[in-house]
Parts: structure tokens; sequence; C-alpha cells
């Protein structure tokens, strides 16, 4: 269904990419591609359904407000949280959406959310929201708004991680604070391009000087007695079981 030249038998990695070569694998990649596709009858629904045009305006306008929050949340308590490792059952799971990205912050192929773990999260947050407010057309609505937007994040995030310098001061800004929660500490920062609920729960650091350097930036606390206790994650990533694991690396 997907195009998948680009990216059959391929490894990605920003650090070694410019700006264009980003941009044609951002969309050649199935997942984006998936959510531009799912926007799209998102929209169709809503045309088909109706309703009320302020309705509408409103589910596409909650769904922006509480994006930034529910990221946060999810970033914040499930990503960095320490349960997912400790259950064989959920350690693939942990390893893929958020232990990867950190060990090795400029393989492209593990920084874009998992499918099979986005699109329930995307589905479950904007429908009730627009269903609320005005029914099916609008539910439908805030779920295409929801897939735009994780697009939007998404492409941001990339672009976080390219040596690449921007022109506009606010996405310079927000990678600034991001390279920050990846190479300074992970304990703050957990926005992509909204850091309002940083702030506002006390996690926001805009100088490294100013906020305490973590020595599990790398590994988000997954390293000696953890890896021992909870083996799985380690035994999938080729790590022996207690070892202070701080980055994984990669062959040149």
């Amino acid at each position: 269904m997907f195009a998948r030249t680009s990216w059959s038998g391929r490894k990605y990695f920003l650090d070694k990419m410019n700006l264009r070569e980003l941009v044609w694998a951002y969309v050649t990649y199935p997942a984006i591609q998936a959510y531009a596709l799912l926007s799209v009858v998102g929209v169709a629904l809503a045309a088909y359904w109706g309703g009320e045009p302020l309705a509408l305006a409103a589910a596409v306008v909650a769904t922006i407000l509480v994006y930034p929050l529910v990221w946060y949340l999810l970033h914040r308590f499930v990503l960095h949280g320490r349960t997912l490792y400790r259950f064989p059952q959920t350690a693939a799971l942990w390893k893929r959406i958020h232990f990867d990205h950190h060990q090795d912050p400029n393989d492209l192929g593990v920084l874009f959310g998992a499918l099979y773990t986005t699109l329930p999260t995307i589905l479950m947050v904007t429908i009730p929201i627009g269903w609320l407010i005005g029914g099916p057309g609008a539910a439908a609505l805030a779920a295409a708004t929801g897939m735009l937007t994780t697009c939007f994040y998404e492409f941001c995030h990339c672009i976080q991680h390219l040596p690449f310098t921007p022109k506009q001061e606010w996405l310079r800004r927000i990678k600034r604070y991001h390279l920050a929660h990846h190479f300074h500490s992970e304990h703050g920062n957990y926005g992509i391009t909204n850091y309002f609920w940083d702030r506002l729960f006390g996690t926001f650091y805009a100088e490294p000087k100013s906020f305490p350097r973590s020595e599990t930036v790398f590994n988000l606390g997954y390293t000696g007695p953890e890896t021992a206790r909870f083996p799985w994650v380690a035994s999938l990533s080729g790590i022996t079981p207690g070892s202070a694991v701080l980055r994984r690396g990669r062959q040149e």
C-alpha cells in the first residue's frame, strides 16, 4: 500500500544527512504516509457526516490544544517510566518506542513513532474529544487533525536531530531544548514543539547549566542492577545483563 522503495533494507542516520535527504526519507516513510492517508479519510468522513461549522472548528482547535499535554504525559510517565521494561511482555515495546531512540538519537528508523502504538493513541484521544463537541463529523475531523499534528511533530523532531540550523528562531529554540533532553538530562524538556507543560510542571530548562546533568541520559536508568533484574531489553539489545549501559553506538 505504501511506498517502501527508500526504506527497504536501508538505514538512515540524521548526523549523516542533509535537509533534502531528510525530506525524501520523511515523505517515503510508511508511518508518515499512513497518517497522511488517514487524515484524508477523516476529512472525507467529516464532510460526509457533517456537523455544525462551529463545532467542527472547535474540534480542530481542541485537538491542537490537547495534543501537547497528551504528548507531555506520555513522554514523561510512559516513555521515561520504568514500568514497561520490567515485564517480558512489554520489554520489546519499550525498547522500540524510546530506549533505542535515546541509545542512538540519530537513527531515523527509531525516531519515528511505531504505528501500532501511535495510531491507537491518536484515535483514543481525538475521537472522544470530537464526539463530545459535535458528534461523528467532529470526531472524524478531530482524528484527522491528530494525524496531521503528528506529521508536524515528527518532522520537527527530525529537524531537531539533523545537523542543520533552521532559519526560524522558534525552531532553533525548540531544537536546542530537545537536544538538551537527549545530551544533558532526560529528566526535563519533554515537549517537542511546545514546552508550556514543562514550564507549568517544573520540568523545563532553557540552559543546561541551570539543570543537573544526568548520567542516565542515554540509557534512561536501564543499567547495572536494572538490566540484571529485568534482562529482556538487554537481551534484545545484545547487552550483557548487569553491565553499565551508556550507549549502544553503531557500526560506522
